[in-house]
């Protein structure tokens, strides 16, 4: 089984997280920009951790042979504080750079004014620099907050096809079908999906335009919620090949519209394990000497 997880916050996760995806046959993600569990104070603290999803942060997918995007946006639940709005002015700068494979997580947090403001603004930034979009879906009026993104989506003359809506359910995933767009699904523990629900609903729709992630983050989420749809995909009568055509090309078709993924860059000579030599600005993932290096 091959994994590229499209929507993945790494940042928050371990090594250990690292080469368990790994070992489960994950060898590409998508880190979305999202916000830090608490509010930022200005837009310095933006720029520092965009320069981290850019540098660090493949370095260290890369020292376990897995291949590091990313995406940059204002993400809705910060558009509402004017101290972190100013950001908006200073995303052109990142989203030239390789290795950025969209403009998000853009939309809805709470449908406020600000955030619809954010989003508008954002989705021309994706015409503007020809790349992707992800939308997040809010977390309260789900129905409501899709229509309304889709109205947004529409309006900002970006092709569907060039658009993933994130975090749907059973009661979303119809008008984003509809719409033309790509349809996301974040594999939870507790909340939003399952991997069995998603089992049905790909029965139900089939698999063209879907996109599967564990969108783990630092609260209680699974990278290898992944793999686990996969395996129940396999026990639901599915081929290896609609898994792989799940798990793999569906990603790689998607992200593939942005003309910046690195998956030439994916070597597999680590095994999986850091190789011990490289660093980046100095530093390398490893706490002092290993019996093996």
């Amino acid at each position: 089984m091959r994994i590229f997880d499209p929507h993945i916050h790494m940042t928050s996760r371990t090594t250990d997280d690292y080469e368990r995806m790994y070992d489960a046959g994950v060898r590409a993600l998508v880190e979305p920009a999202f916000w830090l569990g608490q509010p930022r104070t200005n837009v310095g603290s933006f720029t520092d951790y965009f320069d981290a999803l850019v540098g660090w942060e493949r370095f260290r997918a890369a020292q376990f042979g897995i291949a590091h995007h990313c995406t940059i946006a204002l993400n809705p639940k910060e558009a509402n504080d004017p101290r972190c709005t100013g950001v908006l002015d200073v995303l052109p700068r990142y989203l030239a750079k390789d290795g950025v494979v969209a403009v998000g997580e853009i939309g809805f947090d709470s449908m406020t004014a600000e955030e619809e403001k954010a989003f508008v603004r954002q989705l021309e930034l994706a015409v503007e620099f020809e790349l992707p979009a992800m939308v997040h879906t809010p977390h309260r009026d789900k129905e409501g907050g899709t229509r309304r993104t889709l109205e947004l989506v529409e309006a900002s003359g970006l092709a569907p096809h060039r658009v993933v809506v994130d975090h749907l359910n059973e009661m979303t995933v119809g008008q984003v079908a509809e719409s033309g767009c790509w349809m996301g699904f974040s594999i939870y523990p507790d909340t939003k999906m399952d991997e069995h629900r998603m089992v049905r609903i790909l029965e139900e729709r089939g698999l063209d335009r879907v996109l599967v992630n564990s969108a783990a983050d630092w609260g209680r989420s699974d990278p290898l919620k992944t793999a686990s749809t996969g395996r129940a995909m396999l026990a639901a009568g599915f081929s290896t090949d609609d898994v792989d055509r799940v798990l793999w090309r569906n990603p790689l078709e998607f992200f593939g519209q942005s003309g910046r993924l690195l998956l030439d860059d994916l070597t597999e000579t680590t095994g999986g394990m850091p190789d011990g030599v490289s660093t980046f600005e100095g530093n390398s993932v490893l706490r002092g000497a290993r019996a093996d290096a």
